[in-house]
């Protein structure tokens, strides 16, 4: 009787770079300036969190630029890390299998998934970030503020993302899709919803989702529908995206917190030809977790959404519009 050894699969240790040919470089700039994001100190089109994730601008005509899932699509690429040379050569002989593994210059690798998504693969360069996140003083708990820390701060200076979180593709084949990330990359479904697609986590990391999957009809471009990135706490998405808002920005969905994943978001239209969102709270899970799987509707999408407002104080002759009652 023949027996069949497991599948190793690569550590890929999450999103590193998204790699974007914008249509308007320069508005698209000064949004993720705004949004938080540090110009690097090599390349002032690319733009950092705290742990070096980023997104990188190119102008049209770039040489060496792999091509967009679509025409319409302003992404060119997401790079993804890994934890060691041992990962990008055993990402590097799956998939010569069937389709093209370019070398880079840089020591990465450069292919494309079966949607059409370019992809990269580099060992990891995410720097590690000092401080702690939002703590919440709940009576009980063993983990609080220290005493005279304050939870928020008035007057509070610039607020820097920590890390890219994860990206949602549109895409035409879903079931295609997904069964590249799991069976070629090792990625594992960690929720799905049912008809339109499942949230994936590589195996180098216990965020609920690097990528989520949405499937789409032949007719409808594929692409991006939104990116995002984490942020400390609750508290830092609110007042991110409130003055995100006050610089003249359009929200689009939220304040809110998900349901899967459980993480905060915000999500607001952009240059980019898709939404980015600010997040965070993001639920981990390791291999013991079993997916669930539901029917989307706006109850399963979000525990609670709420409504945005300008600053309002009560107090004599103050009016509003019944959103507190």
């Amino acid at each position: 009787m023949s027996t069949t050894s497991a599948k190793t699969f690569p550590n890929i240790t999450g999103l590193e770079t998204l790699v974007f040919v914008p249509d308007d470089l320069a508005a698209c700039r000064e949004y993720l300036i705004d949004y938080g994001l540090e110009p690097a100190a090599t390349d002032a089109n690319r733009l950092e969190a705290q742990d070096g994730t980023g997104v990188e601008l190119r102008a049209a005509g770039t040489p060496g630029l792999p091509a967009a899932p679509s025409p319409t699509c302003q992404l060119r690429k997401t790079v993804m890390g890994v934890a060691s040379a041992a990962d990008l050569a055993a990402i590097t002989a799956e998939l010569s299998r069937d389709r093209e593994v370019r070398q880079l210059p840089d020591g990465s690798i450069e292919s494309v998934d079966d949607a059409g998504f370019a992809i990269g693969f580099q060992i990891s360069r995410r720097k590690p970030i000092i401080g702690l996140g939002e703590l919440s003083n709940a009576p009980g708990s063993p983990i609080q503020r220290a005493a005279n820390q304050l939870g928020v701060q008035a007057g509070r200076g610039r607020i820097q993302p920590r890390a890219l979180s994860h990206i949602v593709y549109f895409v035409n084949d879903v079931a295609k899709a997904e069964a590249f990330y799991a069976q070629r990359l090792g990625f594992r479904c960690t929720d799905r919803f049912t008809g339109v697609g499942p949230f994936l986590q590589p195996a180098g990391t216990l965020d609920h989702h690097t990528h989520f999957l949405i499937g789409v009809p032949p007719m409808v471009p594929q692409g991006v529908e939104h990116f995002t990135f984490h942020f400390g706490g609750p508290t830092e998405v609110m007042q991110n995206g409130h003055r995100f808002i006050e610089a003249g920005y359009k929200g689009f969905w939220g304040p809110g917190r998900h349901l899967f994943g459980s993480n905060w978001f915000w999500y607001f239209n952009s240059p980019f030809g898709c939404h980015v969102e600010m997040d965070a709270d993001m639920d981990l899970h390791d291999a013991a977790w079993q997916p669930r799987e539901v029917p989307i509707s706006a109850d399963q999408s979000q525990a609670f959404l709420l409504r945005f407002r300008n600053k309002w104080m009560p107090g004599p002759g103050s009016s509003h519009d019944g959103d507190y009652a």
